[in-house]
Parts: C-alpha cells; sequence; structure tokens
C-alpha cells in the first residue's frame, strides 16, 4: 500500500482542524457543522445535542457526545486524549476542557493525554477548565469559573480553584438539557 508523504497527511490534519475552528464552527446553522463534526471529524455525538457556534475541537476522534447536550458557545473541547459526555448535559459558554499537557518537571517538557469523562446530568458552568485525566460524576455540578484538577463525585457541587466540594445536588434528576436554536 502507497503512504500518502508526511506533507499531504499534515496537509489533510492541519485542513481540517482549520476548517472546523475558523469556518464550520461559526456557520449559523446547526446542522451544517454537526455533519462536519460527525463526517470529517468522526465525532460520535447522540440525537438531540447541540454544539454552539465558536467551539473548537483540537483533533480529529476521540469525542463522544450522549443524547440530548447542550455545549454552549466558545468551548474548548480538546479531544486528543479521548473526551467522552454523557447524556443530558449542559455545557455552559468559553468552558475549556482540556486533555493533553506537558509534564513540566521532564528535561524536555515532554507531552502527555490522559482522557476526560463527564456523565450524565452533568452541569458545568462558564469558564470552567477542567484538566486532562478527570472524571466528573453522574449529576455533578462544576461552578463557574472554577479549575477542576480531580475527579468529581457524583451530585457534588464544586466551585473555586482549584475545586473544592461546596455541597450536593438533588439525585432525583430527570430532565433534558437539549436547547436546540436554529441559528446558533
Amino acid at each position: 500500500m502507497l503512504r500518502k508523504p508526511l506533507w499531504a497527511r499534515r496537509l489533510w490534519l492541519d485542513g481540517r482542524l482549520f476548517l472546523c475552528n475558523r469556518i464550520i464552527a461559526f456557520i449559523p446553522i446547526h446542522l451544517i457543522r454537526l455533519g462536519y463534526y460527525r463526517i470529517v471529524m468522526k465525532a460520535r455525538i447522540g440525537t438531540g445535542s447541540n454544539i454552539f457556534m465558536g467551539a473548537s475541537i483540537d483533533s480529529p476522534g476521540g469525542l463522544t457526545i450522549g443524547t440530548n447536550t447542550v455545549i454552549n458557545q466558545d468551548c474548548r473541547l480538546d479531544t486528543r486524549g479521548g473526551l467522552s459526555i454523557g447524556n443530558n448535559v449542559s455545557i455552559s459558554a468559553q468552558v475549556c476542557i482540556l486533555t493533553a499537557s506537558h509534564d513540566i518537571q521532564s528535561e524536555d517538557c515532554a507531552g502527555f493525554v490522559k482522557g476526560v469523562a463527564v456523565d450524565d446530568y452533568v452541569f458545568i458552568g462558564t469558564r470552567a477548565l477542567i484538566l486532562p485525566g478527570v472524571s466528573i460524576g453522574r449529576g455533578a455540578v462544576v461552578g463557574a469559573g472554577s479549575v477542576v484538577t480531580k475527579n468529581v463525585q457524583a451530585y457534588s457541587i464544586v466551585a473555586g480553584s482549584p475545586s473544592k466540594i461546596i455541597g450536593y445536588r438533588n439525585q432525583n434528576l430527570n430532565y433534558s438539557a437539549s436547547y436546540p436554536r436554529l441559528f446558533h
């Protein structure tokens, strides 16, 4: 089998990321964006889920989103280490979820990847930062502006930098987080 030259593979990768994050992400029709994410970026996205304009995805593949989940505008979804988002999840505007970073103690500042898992019925507030390797349990709430460095227990409410438990959420959750808008 003939392999593509390195420059051609690089052009294909960088080209579809550029299109995804600089052009497709700003098309004001969700169905077009969703089609691109599913077909070209190889994301698995459940029915009733919405990704609003301005969201960025760091690499093709590695993104799974359940049903009736909403990802609001201007979120960064780092999929290099794998990102799994459950059903009925609400991710507020400008949330940053990272799955890759650098080991600042290594001599060459080596990179690493660790997947992030967000369970069903999670609510993540505006401008929260989720770091690599974190799991957020079912029904948990992450307060706006929080920095999540460790796993979050199911139904707990965390806030702060670094985030700490400040309360617990009702465990009888039964709602749809789907928030369809034609032009967003």
